[in-house]
This record gives C-alpha cells, structure tokens and sequence, in this order.
C-alpha cells in the first residue's frame, strides 16, 4: 500500500475530552492499511517539505508560537520522531527542550517555572522532549519525588493530583489565549515493543549507551505508569490543547502521524508573508532602480 491510499486526520488520533479514554483499548500497532516502511518513508519527505515552508510563514508572520509536547516510555521513539519530523526545518525557526531530573534552582519554584522558562517565542516551533506532564506522570508513580520539592500539606491533600492537572489546564488555555498553538503527543508503545528495543540496545555495541539499569526498574512499574498516562490524559485533553494518542510500535508510521498532525494544525493557522504596505509599495521601483545602477 502506498501512503497516498491511507488518509492520515489528525481527529482519528485525538483522545476524547470527555473523560472516556482507556489506555487499555489504545493499540501501539498501526492501523492494518498503514502503508510500508518505504511509503512511509517517501510520505514523510513530503509532508516535510510542506512544514518546511509552512515553518517559514509562521516565522516571517511573528504572530503565532507553536510548542509541541512529547510524552512517552522509555524506547518509544521520541527523540528519533522529533528528529524525523523536523529534520528540514530552518533552526532559526524551531528550537527543542529536553526536561529531565530538576536542578535544585528549578525545585526552589512551582513545577511549571523550568518549563515556562523555555517556551517558543512568537513566530517559532518549540518542542518539548518530556515537560512538565513529568509532574504528574512519573512523579505520581513515585510520590517521594515530592520530598524534594518541599511542598507542605502534599501528604493530607487529597486533592492533590487534580490541582495539577487544573494548574496544567489552566496554565494551557492561557498559552493557547496568547497566540501559542499546543499539540501534544503521546507516543504509545507496547510493553513487548519495549523489551524488544531493550533487547536491540543491549545486542547493539552502538546503541548500549541508550540503557540504563533504571530504565529496566522504571519497566517494573509499567501497570502503574499506564494508570497515570490514562488519568493524566483524562484530565488534560482539550479543544484548545488536544492529546495525540499515536501508536509507536511501527516507527514509520509513527513519524508520518505526527507529522501530517503538525502539517493539518499549522495550515488551520494559515500563517502568511507580511505584506507591505501602500508607502512601502511605491517605494519599491526607486530602489530597484538604485540597485540595478550600481
């Protein structure tokens, strides 16, 4: 099957806002008529392209900012999709984060402060690798991270989660107010895919950098992490900043999805080339003609 015979919409992949997401029912395989590796590959080239200029309209714009969210498990593909996706791309016009363990500056303020810090500016594409859905996703898998983050009354609020899931909502439609277009994604790989890239990574002399023995105790709570991706999904998907539930077991298909997402939301923006105006006009045929005597 060829590409072209498989219509990728980015509302087949929206997670629902209603509350009725089972992460249980969301499969890591591609759909059955998703084309081969090689018109994926073919696929993506094109769809690049059209980010490529799509990216420079946003930039010459400065109207709008765009910030790209990735959420995942470990060997799902994230840095590779981010890669793959924006590998045309001008890097005036885009620039990517990476969120880890917070430094100790970043732990003296809320959880969002070291997120906020680095979001795109107006006419730019940000990614985040990881973000400060962390907050709520691993934190919540081990709650003694909150230790560290000296907040008091965490252990007799039962509220807790909620109202970091409001703070992240909130903090969302205030971006999405402000001209930034939020996307997020979550890269939905199978727990046997995992094992299976473990597997690669430790076979591979190359690629035996990429583990870590934390990454195998971390699979140990895969049941917990999916509750948390489920809840965390739940609470969070909205119109203005909607969730993207893509399978990533087939790496091609997923690096299409999420490209053709980016493509569809950037054209609903219809950004454009500024225009000059009537005085600037006028003065354009003087100054061809100075250049052209020189």
């Amino acid at each position: 099957m060829s590409a072209s015979d498989l219509k990728i919409l980015a509302k087949d992949f929206r997670a629902p806002t209603d509350g009725s997401f089972r992460i249980a029912k969301a499969s890591g395989q591609a759909p059955r008529n998703a084309p081969n590796k090689k018109a994926c590959e073919k696929q993506l080239n094109k769809v690049a392209k059209k980010l490529d200029e799509q990216q420079r309209r946003v930039y010459a714009e400065n109207t709008h900012a765009v910030l790209c969210v990735f959420q995942a498990m470990d060997a799902a593909g994230k840095d590779s999709t981010i890669r793959a996706v924006l590998k045309k791309l001008n890097p005036a016009g885009f620039q990517v984060f990476s969120f880890k363990t917070p430094s100790p500056e970043e732990l003296d303020h809320d959880f969002l402060w070291r997120t906020t810090c680095r979001l795109p500016e107006r006419g730019r594409i940000g990614v985040f690798n990881r973000s400060y859905y962390e907050e709520v996703l691993v934190v919540r898998v081990h709650p003694e991270y909150l230790d560290s983050q000296r907040l008091t009354g965490v252990a007799k609020n039962r509220k807790f989660w909620q109202q970091r899931y409001e703070s992240i909502v909130t903090h969302e439609q205030h971006l999405t107010r402000n001209g930034t277009l939020v996307l997020k994604f979550f890269l939905n790989v199978s727990k046997e895919e995992q094992r299976q890239r473990f597997l690669s990574r430790l076979e591979t002399p190359e690629k035996n950098w990429k583990f870590s023995a934390a990454d195998l105790a971390e699979r140990e709570h895969w049941k917990d992490y999916m509750r948390a991706y489920e809840q965390c999904i739940n609470a969070t998907s909205t119109d203005a900043a909607p969730w993207h539930i893509i399978p990533a077991d087939n790496k091609p298909f997923m690096r299409l999805a999420v490209a053709e997402i980016l493509h569809q939301a950037l054209a609903r923006l219809k950004p454009e080339y500024p225009s000059l105006n009537a005085q600037q006009q006028a003065e354009l045929p003087a100054i061809m003609q100075r250049l052209s005597n020189e």
